[in-house]
């Protein structure tokens, strides 16, 4: 089976952990063990959120006062390259030798006249208090929105129209590259009037730009990798209940939030409408259990509404 999974920031980065890089290599180095297991009987694709990552770089590059602040689709590779490099090199240490990993930088059209740069939902960077976040908004003029009993930066998240490189991931796959691409929601481009590409100062949701991946490939299965093990309605709450299959039609008539399972949900059930195909939700932990049907949220065609765990 072809299998296109997205790492969640948890892959990377545990809530509240600081943004340094001896504490991603450590998370990185226990997801690819999941991974490696994967890899052992199917085709693999590696996409990765980079949230944290891209926020952080935004900070430093706002602290050199010698020229303008670099634009979210720079900072965006940066992150990518970063994060690559620790997953391949972390990889490469688990499975054969001879086995091939490469990450490839991916550029991801998007729409400049999207709703989304008008309405800011994306979280980057660390979480602040809500006085941090007011002497923000004030001193950079961002937009900062909730997250938990803290608040975060958020930016404009366009959905991903196209793949520029996705003939090159293609021919990767079929040759038994493990290919690590549309990383952090791949880089936000679009065409200016003489058809010439430029970046765009936006962040891609990675499990939409995860999900136009998967489709694209014709992959067999979708997972999503969160910090939680199954999506649940009332979330939170006394009533909180696990989902543990669900059909695309009924699971995307329910609410979730827009910044964090809202697009996960989306992406799972716009991949299973559009191939039949079964989409995932659910903990890296658990990612052979997920593949085998034993634990996170599955959607697919051959469900009937909602079955809750």
């Amino acid at each position: 089976m072809r299998i296109v999974v997205a790492l969640g920031g948890n892959a990377l980065l545990q809530r509240g952990q600081a943004l340094n890089a001896d504490n991603q290599r450590d998370n990185v180095r226990q997801a690819v063990k999941a991974l490696a297991a994967v890899h052992a009987e199917h085709e693999l694709v590696i996409a990765h959120g980079n949230g944290p990552q891209v926020g952080l770089l935004a900070l430093m590059d706002a602290a050199y006062e010698q020229g303008s602040a670099f634009p979210l689709d720079v900072l965006g590779a940066e992150s990518v390259g970063m994060i690559g490099y620790m997953i391949e090199q972390e990889l490469g240490n688990v499975v054969p030798k001879d086995d091939h990993i490469v990450t490839l930088l991916t550029q991801i059209v998007v729409d400049q006249n999207d709703p989304a740069f008008q309405h800011p939902t994306k979280p980057i960077g660390p979480v602040y208090t809500a006085a941090e976040a007011e002497a923000l908004a004030a001193d950079k003029g961002w937009s900062l929105a909730a997250d938990g009993d803290k608040v975060r930066r958020v930016v404009p998240s366009p959905r991903p129209q196209r793949i520029i490189e996705i003939d090159t991931i293609r021919l990767l796959v079929e040759k038994g590259v493990i290919v690590i691409c549309a990383g952090g929601g791949g880089i936000p481009v679009s065409f200016d009037e003489q058809g010439h590409l430029h970046g765009v100062e936006a962040v891609i949701d990675k499990d939409l730009a995860s999900g136009l991946l998967s489709r694209q490939l014709d992959a067999d299965a979708f997972v999503m990798l969160t910090d939680v093990p199954e999506v649940c309605v009332d979330f939170g709450t006394p009533e909180q209940r696990a989902i543990r299959r669900a059909h695309p039609d009924a699971l995307a008539a329910m609410d979730f939030a827009a910044g964090s399972m809202g697009p996960k949900v989306q992406g799972a059930c716009e991949f299973v409408k559009a191939t039949g195909k079964m989409a995932a939700i659910g903990r890296l932990n658990d990612l052979s259990d997920i593949l085998a049907g034993n634990a996170g949220t599955c959607v697919s065609l051959d469900v009937d509404g909602i079955e809750y765990a």
